[in-house]
């Protein structure tokens, strides 16, 4: 190519769209390359997941149905309150945290801050670049990290919570053992790998399971702690 057929000059203007020259050598076919897309459509990779997910869930329902009968409990009657008084199975974890709490911080507070960092931790930089919890800043991230334990370890110690401290320190053991350890591969590197939105939402889910198990089967009269194998008259 002769150079009067191109030339080159510097521009100024940073929202100017720049021109691009290829050159392509003689007996030579222009190929792209497809590469993975990093995002999808909505439709209809993840509903078409959804839709399939959820009719899988009514089968088995509908199975389980066919088997066993539903765990209802005699007519409604004014004069024979039920002792406990459960709510249903969805709201037993808020009701085991009244147990704990009081009604404005386990019914309101609580829930509400939950939700609020499961909305903003995901818009952190961290979490922006899927990197693991120690990637960036060790020391920093450690020092932070123990205080907002060791504060809601105190909290929770002092209300007697201990369905949620014990499940707590388990969780903060799995996350500080990538921190100790020379270890980069097997489960101490997946551990390592997981972002804190990850492990935010991890602790959440377990502590709602958790709670809501309690509610279930291990609360009796006056809410009182029940083995389940035992029978209450």
């Amino acid at each position: 190519m002769k150079e009067k057929d191109f030339h080159l000059e510097d521009s100024s203007n940073a929202k100017k769209p720049p021109k691009r020259v290829a050159f392509i050598k003689a007996r030579t076919a222009a190929r792209v390359k497809k590469e993975d897309e990093e995002m999808v459509m909505t439709v209809p990779n993840l509903v078409g997941r959804e839709v399939i997910a959820f009719e899988i869930m009514v089968i088995i329902l509908s199975v389980i149905s066919l088997f066993f009968n539903a765990p209802l409990e005699w007519i409604a009657n004014p004069e024979h309150t039920p002792n406990p008084a459960k709510a249903p199975w969805y709201f037993l974890g808020l009701q085991e945290l009244l147990h704990y709490f009081p009604p404005i911080v386990a019914g309101v507070i609580l829930p509400t801050l939950v939700v609020v960092a499961l909305i903003v931790i995901p818009y952190f930089r961290i979490n922006q670049k899927q990197e693991g919890f120690w990637k960036e800043d060790r020391q920093k991230t450690l020092m932070i990290f123990l205080a907002a334990v060791g504060i809601l370890s105190v909290i929770l110690f002092l209300f007697d919570v201990y369905a949620m401290l014990i499940p707590t320190w388990i969780m903060t053991g799995m996350i500080l053992a990538p921190y100790f350890s020379k270890k980069e591969d097997g489960i101490i590197g997946w551990l390592g790998s997981r972002s804190l939105s990850w492990w935010v939402m991890t602790w959440f889910v377990v502590i709602v399971v958790i709670l809501t198990t309690i509610g279930i089967l291990f609360r009796g009269p006056e809410w009182s702690w029940t083995w389940p194998w035992h029978e209450i008259y």
